[in-house]
């Protein structure tokens, strides 16, 4: 055990090697790169907190609490599967319209000056007539689009039907973005 204690202190110790001159600017430049990069992840992640309380049952794909505690709040209306000119993408085809409908989203919160990271909560309508089998398609093309690790909250519907019928899903969104 001592032996091992005197091997730490001798590599803790070492002489460190000497940097050349022009690569110590560098590394300056690339902890500076880091550090503004780190306190910009840091604001972003106070503008809210997203979580599950150890007093609920831990969910699969989405989490229970997103808590706003700076930034502005954005409600992204349902969106469908229209295009920017308002024709139906995937009529009879719920994956094309499942993408449709979050390229939507994601354009609509970026307009609004965030980015999906910024998304807290998603509410999804979806027509009965999708086969329930369909469901994880949803889920496969929203992981591209949130932070899995950390996923917004959500809440998932099945309707009778949306306002038109050829419409399968409609999603709708909360961010919090900067001021």
């Amino acid at each position: 055990m001592t032996s091992g204690l005197y091997l730490l202190l001798a590599v803790a110790l070492m002489p460190l090697p000497l940097q050349a001159a022009g690569s110590q600017s560098q590394t300056d430049t690339q902890n500076k790169r880091a550090t503004t990069r780190r306190n910009k992840e840091n604001k972003d992640a106070q503008l809210f907190r997203i979580f599950n309380p150890d007093t609920i049952a831990k969910p699969t794909g989405y989490s229970h609490v997103a808590e706003v505690s700076g930034g502005k709040i954005v409600y992204i209306a349902g969106q469908v599967a229209l295009d920017r000119a308002g024709n139906l993408v995937g009529k009879d085809d719920f994956r094309a319209q499942v993408e449709q409908v979050f390229e939507n989203l994601k354009a609509a919160v970026e307009a609004a000056g965030g980015d999906f990271k910024s998304v807290v909560k998603l509410n999804y309508y979806c027509a009965e007539t999708v086969d329930p089998s369909q469901v994880a398609v949803v889920r496969e093309i929203r992981d591209k689009y949130v932070n899995t690790g950390n996923p917004p909250a959500s809440t998932f519907v099945v309707v009778k039907r949306l306002v038109h019928p050829e419409w399968l899903i409609e999603v709708e969104a909360v961010a919090v973005v900067k001021k």
